[in-house]
């Protein structure tokens, strides 16, 4: 990684934080500290970039287009912001968002609609979590976001990513067609048929996976991570 990108990640990381400051100014906390919010958006935005570029925690399903993959970059995000608050993980959702964009290939399209849909995935459920810090608010969380994200996901792949796609890099209908039915020959459009056999079981089985290691994990060490909300809240 060049200067250049070390620069960028460094502004994104300053930018996340001055907005924060801000929004903190104008709706106070007590016991609010920059230095702790700042060092938890670092550690847990350098954990989701390793997940992201590492090619080993990355690959392909068969029934989908060869331009998706897993990734696992969301796993650090609900865990911060179920530990820290969706706001903290809000931040570390943009520091990732910005660090991945280096490594871009897709005019920045990419970047933007994944963090779209990873807000849609992790935001609510862990405002529900915030509320509700128990199994049941884990659950009714995780359900709420996935149903939240499949949804955005969907949408945003009929009628934003792929006209971008063909219009800004020239790819035709045809080109992109034949790269889907290479993978599953029952997607005979890129409208809804694309959205409900490709986007969908691809996304629901990304969002099971996620979910499944985020719960061991968070199960595992959230005591340790020792959140930090009202102490009245029971301990997760």
């Amino acid at each position: 990684m060049d200067w250049k990108s070390l620069a960028l990640i460094a502004l994104g990381i300053l930018l996340v934080v001055f907005l924060l400051k801000l929004y903190f100014l104008v709706f106070p906390r007590p016991n609010f500290s920059y230095a702790r919010l700042t060092s938890r958006v670092a550690i847990f935005s350098a954990l989701a970039a390793i997940l992201y570029v590492v090619p080993v925690f990355s690959f392909p399903l068969p029934f989908a287009p060869a331009f998706m993959s897993i990734h696992f970059d969301e796993i650090p995000v609900f865990i911060a912001s179920f530990a820290y608050g969706p706001w903290t993980g809000l931040a570390v959702l943009a520091v990732k968002t910005v660090i991945k964009l280096p490594f871009t290939s897709t005019l920045c399209v990419g970047e933007l609609a994944d963090f779209l849909f990873s807000c849609a995935f992790i935001l609510p459920a862990a405002f529900i979590y915030q509320k509700k810090r128990n199994l049941k608010g884990v659950a009714i969380g995780f359900g709420v976001g996935t149903v939240a994200q499949l949804a955005v996901a969907m949408i945003l792949n009929v009628y934003a990513m792929l006209p971008f796609y063909m219009f800004v890099m020239g790819l035709s209908y045809e080109t992109i067609l034949g790269m889907c039915q290479a993978a599953n020959p029952a997607i005979t459009s890129l409208d809804w048929p694309y959205a409900f056999i490709a986007v969908l079981p691809f996304n629901l089985v990304k969002d099971v996976a996620v979910i499944a290691v985020t719960f061991l994990i968070y199960r595992s060490i959230g005591r340790l991570l020792h959140y930090e909300g009202d102490k009245k809240r029971r301990a997760s």
